[in-house]
């Protein structure tokens, strides 16, 4: 990384500062996201054109 990488907008910023944050960002962006803690439960029915086309005339829905 070069000086030119990452800017202070405003105020002054040390070279630890800029370390510290380029640490911090460079840590957050090699994180694993965390898996969802719930899933949408998976519906009671079923879709019409994802079946098969033949029913057995017996059979009922």
């Amino acid at each position: 990384m070069s000086t030119s990488d990452i800017r202070v907008e405003k105020g002054h910023a040390g070279p630890e500062e800029v370390a510290a944050i380029t640490a911090i960002l460079l840590a957050r962006a090699a994180a694993v996201p965390a898996a969802p803690a719930h899933r949408r439960p998976k519906a009671g029915w079923r879709r019409l054109e994802r079946e098969g086309g033949f029913r057995a005339p017996h059979s009922w829905h």
